[in-house]
């Protein structure tokens, strides 16, 4: 058997070779959150998960524009979604995951109303196709916010 894993170009372990043992916090119903555009800097939504590496904190803010905005909201139905997936019967995750959808919802229209599509799949709906419209989304700087 050995012999042709080595063959097969298989590595092998040492006969006592240490594992590593993963430990991967579960979280109760209930868990604490962030605002959304606070967990989108530090990488989590929920303070329990949020562990430094090396004791290193990223407290830096996104500016306050609402790509950005969109951003957050974005990042934080997918946390809640991951959570939701294992906490089925946590109503208050569930009510700000819908709140969140919600005003993602409303920011993507203001915003592609205003600026042109967030994504390929909206390009035609304004009966031409204009996803190569410049500016581009990241091209616009806070006194064009305004």
């Amino acid at each position: 058997m050995q012999e042709r894993m080595e063959e097969s170009g298989l590595g092998r372990l040492p006969q006592y070779a240490p594992l590593a043992n993963p430990y991967v916090p579960y979280q109760s119903c209930g868990a604490a959150t962030y605002p959304a555009k606070r967990g989108v800097v530090r990488g989590t939504l929920f303070p329990g998960l949020d562990l430094p590496f090396l004791g290193m904190v990223n407290e830096g803010e996104l500016p306050n524009l609402p790509l950005h905005e969109l951003q957050a909201l974005s990042f934080a139905i997918t946390e809640l979604g991951l959570y939701l997936d294992t906490h089925t019967d946590d109503t208050e995750a569930l009510e700000l995951f819908r709140r969140y959808v919600a005003l993602y919802e409303d920011g993507a229209a203001q915003y592609q109303e205003k600026y042109g599509p967030l994504r390929l799949q909206c390009a035609g709906k304004n009966g031409r196709y204009n996803w190569l419209q410049s500016p581009w989304p990241w091209e616009y700087d806070a006194k064009q916010e305004d």
